[in-house]
């Protein structure tokens, strides 16, 4: 199927140069500035959403389950640190990750993401002079795959900036809440905990719906997906973009999340650009 049956091209011609397009990026930019999350709703048309939700059927048993308990950084627990510290808080984390070596290359997620000026529109909404594709293997583009009881506490991402696009919903629950930018220039130790609290007054809850675009500046704002409820899992594609032209994931995080690494894990070690936690 032509990615132009998948993206709702008539309310966001992002392949094209014109007042169209530079009113969609102005709506973008000032949701990205007020709170660093914009939803660009209806995004992928009908066809669009049925196309990736089959694909996305087709290659759920492939996806990676994991189940333990991890801090919002992914991190081991350090008995020096204060008990009630947030790198000492432990949460139970049920999800599954189907990789991104699933995808064929002429699929509908892989249209999506490959049509032309889609990567070019997410650089320009979030006005990035350092723009690249992730080049990890596994997971430049994905799918988060939720089922009933699953859900994704409290973390923050390994990248700058996430993209995200719903394609089918769980039958309840599963809504997006965020604390923006609470660690933007620093780690922000007392007001993470009190999210972690729930005595925090900067969280945000969102609906998202299938055929939604996020563009969601998960590096520094704390962020979850509630639990789920029903039968129907919950599927949300992951584009993930970066600073640099060869950043991939630290082996042991992707280890976590895909249950397996590959030589490129390892080879670029250490190579990220910021010394936060994760």
């Amino acid at each position: 199927m032509k990615a132009s049956r998948l993206i709702n091209l008539a309310d966001y011609p992002i392949h094209q140069q014109g007042p169209e397009r530079n009113a969609v990026l102005a709506r973008v930019r000032a949701d990205l500035a007020k709170d660093g999350c914009a939803v660009l709703k209806g995004f992928l048309t009908k066809d669009g959403i049925d196309a990736l939700t089959e694909e996305a059927d087709g290659v759920a048993p492939r996806a990676h389950r994991s189940f333990n308990r991890t801090n919002p950084y992914f991190t081991q627990d350090d008995p020096n640190l204060p008990e009630d510290d947030p790198r000492r808080r432990f949460y139970d984390r049920s999800n599954a990750f189907i990789p991104a070596d699933n995808f064929a290359k002429d699929g509908p997620l892989r249209g999506v993401h490959d049509f032309e000026g889609f990567d070019a529109f997410i650089r320009d909404c979030l006005q990035e002079a350092h723009f690249h594709r992730y080049a990890d293997p596994l997971a430049d583009v994905i799918v988060n795959m939720a089922e009933e009881g699953n859900g994704f506490p409290w973390h923050f991402d390994t990248n700058n900036f996430t993209v995200t696009l719903a394609i089918q919903n769980a039958n309840d629950g599963g809504a997006f809440e965020y604390a923006p930018g609470i660690r933007e220039g620093d780690e922000n130790f007392d007001e993470v905990a009190r999210v972690l609290d729930g005595t925090s007054d900067k969280v945000t809850v969102l609906e998202l719906e299938p055929g939604d675009l996020q563009i969601f500046s998960g590096r520094y704002s704390l962020h979850r997906v509630a639990p789920l409820k029903g039968k129907r899992p919950r599927y949300v594609a992951i584009f993930s973009y970066v600073e640099k032209p060869d950043m991939v994931g630290s082996p042991e995080r992707t280890q976590q999340l895909y249950g397996r690494t590959l030589p490129i894990h390892w080879e670029r070690a250490g190579r990220r650009a910021d010394a936060y936690l994760d």
